[in-house]
């Protein structure tokens, strides 16, 4: 949030405003684009657009935690921002010693951003989880304090789906047994219990991004699939949407989870789900720890029902890479479930390969820029999703301001009246929940107009937060 003195700071530096599109503060040009910002536009393509910024980027400090790829280091640079990367989450203590100064911060799964942590994140404009999952940030928390949170729902969904393949035809092969037996010297050629993919039924618990990719990875398989989700969904190929999760369990030889962490999705497939399912069928989870009741995993698989699993997420999962972290002091369970076997377990890795993080870098980094320099809320996971078209570079003397506030009857008039004294060229606003976002360009105005307008927007009742970019 800018302060009255970085208002006076603007003196010097808002006359070059019409200059900027060539300065290190410049919004990348990314290959994720938003869907809104492909919609047609009525300016002239012979026009060039002018950078929005904030006061000076080079006070912008961004902290990026968990090893962020590469390419989101050189978009943040490419800004001017200050950035500090670190390659492993921070203790609670650590981590709330250097929220206190950041304006942006991108983690990955292991950082837990929760109320305690955020509530000395002072300066804290914007959070991005360079993953698919959100939940690992209090998001109403962070919504509440005016900071958005991105994510990347797309960019490693093949990287998922690709990994989920190679487990069904490992458990269906045996393949991580014979494999474990071979290092150690043993010599075990079998084919009892061991199948072919091809005419089998895979159950895709969840159609979405990964599940959707999957089924068309599985029917390529020459499998059958079904796919149970809470909303109707079209299907690829000659993929089956079902009407009951029973339904699913009952006929597939393969199920396999691609939901959110949710209070619904708790415990999804727990013993009364493991029991509907057919004997000496596999279980597989990508998704979240919670979604299966591991024990109750394991009592299925000792009374022969199921016939192996593959498991990349868990409750409970080390904050560090080495070898011993993951035993029974993490989760109870753990030693009884590698004794098992044809269990397969990876350590939360479906995203992780070169191409999926290289993708996220991009996507969530070039999200963030926009939304510092722009205002542009366009995929935000806990905000009002509010953008507007850039200004060109003729339009010198224009302001764009960022309000964010409760979503409480009368404020939109409190804030008009405070700029109606003013060209409004543009305007929207939008809410979700309790918050409240407004974007507005104002033209024509000078630097006194510029700390008047901030002023008095400073002293509404149920204002968050407030940005001026010029």
């Amino acid at each position: 949030m800018a302060s009255p003195q970085e208002i006076d700071n603007l003196q010097k530096s808002f006359q070059r405003a019409a200059t900027l599109s060539g300065s290190p503060g410049a919004v990348s040009t990314s290959p994720t684009q938003s869907f809104m910002n492909t919609l047609p536009r009525r300016i002239s393509v012979s026009k060039q657009t002018k950078a929005l910024k904030p006061f000076s980027t080079g006070d912008i400090k961004i902290l990026l935690l968990e090893n962020v790829n590469q390419t989101a280091i050189e978009i943040f640079n490419e800004q001017g921002y200050q950035v500090e990367v670190l390659k492993g989450s921070l203790p609670e203590d650590e981590l709330i010693e250097k929220i206190k100064d950041i304006h942006a911060i991108g983690i990955r799964s292991k950082t837990k951003l929760t109320e305690k942590v955020l509530r000395h994140a002072k300066n804290l404009v914007v959070i991005g989880c360079f993953c698919i999952g959100t939940n690992q940030v209090d998001l109403d928390y962070a919504a509440k304090i005016g900071t958005a949170v991105f994510n990347s729902p797309f960019s490693n969904s093949r990287s998922v789906a690709e990994l989920i393949m190679a487990e069904i035809v490992s458990l269906a092969r045996q393949l991580g047994d014979r494999s474990i037996e071979l290092h150690t010297g043993t010599w075990n050629k079998v084919s009892a219990k061991c199948w072919e993919v091809r005419g089998k039924t895979l159950g895709i618990i969840g159609y979405g991004h990964i599940g959707s990719q999957l089924s068309v990875l599985a029917e390529a398989f020459g499998m059958h699939v079904l796919y149970y989700d809470i909303v109707t969904i079209m299907a690829l190929g000659t993929a089956k949407q079902v009407s009951t999760l029973d339904e699913l369990l009952n006929k597939s030889d393969f199920v396999t989870c691609h939901v959110p962490e949710t209070a619904e999705t708790k415990n999804l497939l727990s013993a009364p789900q493991f029991a509907a399912m057919k004997d000496g069928s596999y279980v597989l989870n990508a998704s979240r720890g919670t979604v299966i009741d591991i024990p109750a995993l394991i009592q299925a698989i000792k009374a022969n029902k199921i016939a192996g699993a593959a498991l990349d997420v868990y409750p409970n999962e080390p904050g560090k890479n080495g070898a011993g972290s993951f035993n029974d002091d993490l989760n109870s369970w753990t030693s009884e479930l590698v004794s098992l076997p044809n269990i397969i377990l990876t350590p939360h890795i479906g995203g992780s390969t070169e191409e999926a993080q290289s993708a996220i870098g991009i996507e969530v980094a070039a999200a963030l820029s926009k939304y510092i320099n722009e205002g542009n809320s366009v995929g935000s996971v806990n905000f009002p999703e509010v953008s507007l078209r850039s200004l060109d570079l003729d339009q010198e003397n224009t302001v764009r301001v960022l309000y964010i506030h409760h979503n409480v009857p009368g404020v939109l008039k409190t804030v008009n009246n405070i700029l109606s004294n003013h060209n409004i060229e543009k305007q929207f606003s939008d809410s979700n929940g309790d918050i409240a976002y407004l974007m507005a360009d104002i033209s024509s105005v000078n630097q006194s107009d510029i700390k008047e307008i901030y002023d008095q927007l400073n002293e509404t009742e149920y204002k968050i937060s407030i940005r001026l970019l010029y």
